[in-house]
């Protein structure tokens, strides 16, 4: 490489999960400490970071296709200096440095906190990569929030110990670790400073974060929201993505103590066969998994649930399969993720015999799906009539509509006079497939 201007402007293109949002925000906020800007809509950046995901199939080959259409044609005078982050930069750095000459940076996901020094060697011609993962050191050198969309979200614990035979996660991400009281209480005010009026709590395992309040007791995520729930200005709690092995009473309770807590639960299960879940390494059965979602809807009546399902794991059966089908139709999904089983490098399953053939599990996710939609259609039809707050986040496509979230998580389309971040009333007049059509309730 030569060496090169400095970026006077970034774009930050985040791929997957709600945490690699929440990353992507916070490298943008680390690049605007450098004085770098974002690019205007429509704009080409100078600096290009793919913030990447290692969970979809054929994740890396989708970056180094992105990787093409950002230098195609281009000289390397106008190309965009391209930084590789997240999972994908974690587990084939070298891979990506090797393949991809036009990559100045890759880093990781718990590194990501260095990249304006790795931004400094890029300028010099320097090629730089940093996958080292320290514990959690990234938070303390990242800067202060200072402005948020109303829906933010907050890192409470990275990692996974669980160790599912399908997942990449403990190998991209590291074990398990929780960010201190303290610090979550500090960000979580500024961010509703900063604007913020609702908040998701993340992690890979969000549900195992613990730690010491400030009178050094020991407490769960259930403490952790009944703290965040007293700040002023902060409108709703949220968080995802949770694992049935953490689930304790404390945090079932929460959700009929805390008027703060969305009625809104995401609690994957992966299949509905307790063989297969053996063969994943769950820690759960069909059974318990039912168990544990009746007792929130116990506290909790209106509570929509949301679950995530594998089709095609190594060894799955027809049979094994329709016991997934039985599983939907027991609960009823108000939302869901489905995927085919896509096998990862490293992981215990992709040297699994038994592999399914694609066409088997193309029709099994069809038929998965097409359980999820109706369920889904049910639950949206359900909400015709209803009243209820919507969070407006957005302009919508049309003059004067505006896009929201009800406490359900559900888009809610509407008209009216209002801006980003306002709470309005709101009657839901029709439920669709995928959203809601509502009319503002006037005082």
């Amino acid at each position: 490489m030569k060496p090169t201007n400095p970026p006077k402007t970034y774009r930050v293109k985040n791929f997957g999960c709600q945490m690699n949002v929440y990353d992507g925000d916070r490298m943008g906020e680390l690049l605007s400490e450098q004085g770098i800007t974002p690019a205007p809509e429509g704009e080409d950046a100078d600096l290009v970071v793919l913030n990447t995901c290692h969970i979809r199939e054929k994740a890396a080959e989708k970056i180094y296709s992105d990787i093409g259409r950002l230098t195609k044609g281009k000289t390397q005078k106008k190309a965009p200096m391209i930084a590789v982050a997240g999972c994908v930069a974690q587990a084939e750095g070298e891979e990506i440095m090797a393949r991809a000459p036009a990559v100045s940076m890759v880093v990781g996901p718990q590194a990501y906190h260095r990249l304006p020094d790795m931004l400094d060697k890029a300028v010099k011609g320097e090629r730089a990569t940093d996958t080292d993962m320290p514990a959690i050191a990234k938070f303390g050198a990242l800067p202060k929030r200072r402005r948020t969309a109303p829906n933010a979200f907050l890192t409470v614990q990275e990692g996974c110990d669980k160790f599912c035979t399908y997942c990449v996660v403990p190998y991209t991400r590291g074990a398990e670790i929780s960010r201190p009281f303290s610090d979550l209480t500090e960000e979580a005010r500024k961010l509703v400073d900063a604007g913020a009026r609702e908040i998701t709590l993340l992690g890979q395992n969000v549900n195992a974060w613990s730690g010491e309040d400030d009178a050094g007791r020991a407490v769960g995520l259930a403490g952790l929201i009944h703290n965040i729930a007293r700040i002023d200005g902060l409108e709703r709690i949220r968080y995802t993505t949770s694992h049935p092995n953490d689930m304790d009473d404390a945090l079932i309770e929460a959700h009929g103590e805390v008027d703060k807590l969305m009625p809104y639960l995401h609690l994957p299960v992966q299949s509905g066969n307790d063989r297969v879940l053996k063969a994943m390494n769950r820690s759960h059965t069909a059974e318990s998994y039912l168990k544990l979602l009746e007792r929130f809807r116990k506290v909790r009546p209106d509570i929509a649930l949301s679950g995530d399902f594998i089709v095609g794991f190594p060894g799955e059966t027809d049979a094994e399969f329709e016991d997934t089908l039985k599983l939907v139709d027991e609960v009823r999904y108000a939302q869901a993720y489905s995927f085919k089983y896509s096998p990862r490098p490293g992981t215990p399953a992709a040297t699994m015999d038994n592999q399914i053939a694609k066409e088997v599990m193309e029709e099994r996710l069809a038929r998965l799906q097409n359980a999820l939609s109706r369920d889904q259609m049910a639950f949206n039809a359900a909400s015709a009539g209803k009243t209820c707050d919507v969070l407006v986040e957005r302009k919508g496509k049309l003059p004067g509509q505006w896009l929201g979230k009800s406490p359900w998580l559900q888009s809610v389309w509407f008209e009216g006079d209002v801006q980003i971040g306002d709470m309005v009333r709101t009657h839901i007049v029709e439920g669709r497939p995928s959203s809601l059509r509502g009319e503002l309730v006037s005082d």
